[in-house]
């Protein structure tokens, strides 16, 4: 028979310097998942003002160019809660630091395929709505990364 303990008991079982440097490697690796899904998110932010009205707006007033692509851009967030339930979830039953990759792999993939969308020149409003799609696709993964760097003591 086997014996299981309770989920943070490994931790607290430690003495206080390895208790001190799991912490730190915790937060340290949260960190690193953030500033990769803020730097995808803003990169993309840049994008939607200075590229994507004149690639996929381009049949729009320019005022109302940027605000669809600003638009693109609240997709992504607005997927965030379904992202964090999902991944949140699968984070919980098969362990948090099994689950930490999977999503940055999923943003950069989205990151991938919005690059290769053609302009609306090349196949209209098609564009704009595989860029949805794929910000959407892009922003389901994006707050995993906030619920997988939470510590329990």
């Amino acid at each position: 028979m086997s014996s299981t303990t309770a989920p943070g008991t490994e931790l607290r079982s430690m003495d206080r310097r390895p208790q001190d440097r799991e912490a730190h490697r915790v937060i340290l690796s949260r960190y690193r998942g953030s500033t990769i899904e803020y730097y995808d998110f803003l990169l993309y932010a840049s994008a939607s003002a200075l590229v994507a009205p004149h690639v996929f707006f381009q049949d729009l007033d320019p005022v109302a160019g940027v605000i669809a692509s600003y638009g693109t851009f609240a997709a992504g967030y607005l997927a965030r809660p379904l992202g964090g339930a999902i991944f949140g979830h699968f984070g919980d039953k098969l362990g948090r630091k099994k689950m930490f990759i999977p999503p940055m792999f999923v943003m950069g993939i989205g990151s991938t395929l919005i690059g290769l969308i053609p302009s609306s020149a090349s196949i209209g409003s098609w564009g704009a709505i595989l860029l949805i799609l794929l910000r959407v696709f892009q922003g389901i993964p994006a707050s995993a990364g906030v619920h997988f760097g939470v510590v329990k003591f």
